[in-house]
């Protein structure tokens, strides 16, 4: 679902991105009174979750892979305005240290899985969940069903964007200059490998990490347990205090595993880079994930105009320095969740001294 440069038009991404901004805007003023709280520990760690658990590529029906965005837990827990920002920043930081989505579709991507994915996660959790007990099985399974629903959601979206690319935007003999997939090749495509293999990885880590806080820290669940006494999405307390690090831990001992995550051979759907498009072995295999249709005889214009327009530092999560493609991709892990953790610190420590000087005033 990491949308590359070149797939969705200029006019496309903008609008995307005036979309995203209002999520992020909108996410910012909802938490700004819990940003020199418990909310930057919290937010940092699931975006750093979030990050690991994306570099787990699992195969795909037709030769490609997907993966779990780690949504719907991060909606659950941090309700949708928290789960917004850790999923973008993990997003961004993907794009632009290791060109894993593009930079101009990068509002796209994060409307599509952050937006789209933690609003859709958060309702559907609610709605199943009712007004449960906090430990009871019903929690784990509305889990499941909103992680499930969560991830097929941001999926579709995906699909339909990418289809009404050469409907929209084709040159004069009906050749498509950005995504050359119709509607009715895209959706099938992006969907059976997300209401099965993706879609069912995204259930077990949501249900599994749930049942994992009914027994370590329950108090993290009431931010979506509908109750009058806990209306707050961001929960507070020693719980929040004492939760980020064993997550921290448990994103650690993930990170090590890491390398798991390129076995699964294949390239995600739609995000062949140009000279795949070019290359008639891959232009084989990209013809059998997307139902024999033909690819246009060239790469469409536009997309191989936008296609080189960022340079990531270590594409593909593989730093040229490293031989080894395994330790490379550990250690790009490694560096992501690093920048995340550093990035944590210095929020609090900004949010700490401002707090303290508005206590001095």
């Amino acid at each position: 679902m990491h949308v590359p440069d070149g797939y969705l038009s200029p006019s496309t991404c903008a609008t995307l991105y005036v979309c995203a901004a209002s999520g992020w805007y909108a996410a910012l003023r909802r938490i700004k009174r819990l940003l020199a709280t418990r909310a930057i520990p919290l937010i940092s760690v699931f975006a750093a979750f979030s990050f690991v658990v994306m570099m787990f590529n699992v195969p795909l029906p037709g030769g490609t892979t997907g993966h779990a965005v780690g949504v719907g837990v991060a909606a659950i827990v941090l309700g949708p305005w928290g789960s917004i920002l850790a999923i973008s920043i993990a997003i961004a930081i993907q794009a632009l240290f290791f060109g894993d989505g593009g930079i101009t579709t990068l509002g796209a991507n994060c409307f599509n899985m952050a937006i789209v994915g933690s609003f859709t996660a958060f309702a559907t959790y609610r709605m199943v969940a009712a007004n449960s007990n906090l430990n009871s099985r019903q929690r784990v399974i509305a889990a499941a069903i909103a992680g499930y629903v969560a991830i097929n959601a941001s999926a579709l979206v995906t699909a339909v964007e990418l289809g009404i690319q050469p409907m929209l935007f084709h040159d004069a003999s009906g050749t498509p200059l950005y995504a050359p997939y119709p509607l009715h090749v895209a959706i099938p495509a992006m969907m059976i490998g997300h209401l099965t293999f993706a879609g069912l990885a995204e259930a077990v880590i949501c249900a599994g990490m749930v049942s994992y806080l009914q027994r370590a820290d329950l108090g993290l669940l009431r931010g979506v347990s509908g109750l009058a006494q806990t209306p707050a999405p961001i929960v507070t307390g020693a719980g929040a205090e004492r939760f980020p690090r064993r997550l921290w831990v448990a994103v650690a001992l993930l990170m090590l595993f890491t390398p798991l995550g390129i076995l699964a051979a294949g390239t995600a759907w739609s995000e062949w880079s140009s000279a795949d498009l070019t290359d008639p072995h891959t232009r084989e295999q990209i013809g059998t994930a997307t139902g024999n249709h033909a690819l246009p005889p060239s790469v469409p214009v536009e997309l191989q105009k936008l296609s080189n327009l960022w340079t990531a530092p270590f594409p593909g999560y593989a730093p040229k320095f490293i031989k080894n493609p395994a330790f490379g991709y550990l250690l790009s892990a490694m560096f992501g969740v690093g920048i995340l953790v550093l990035a944590s610190q210095l929020a609090r420590l900004v949010a700490s001294k401002r707090a303290a000087r508005n206590l001095g005033s």
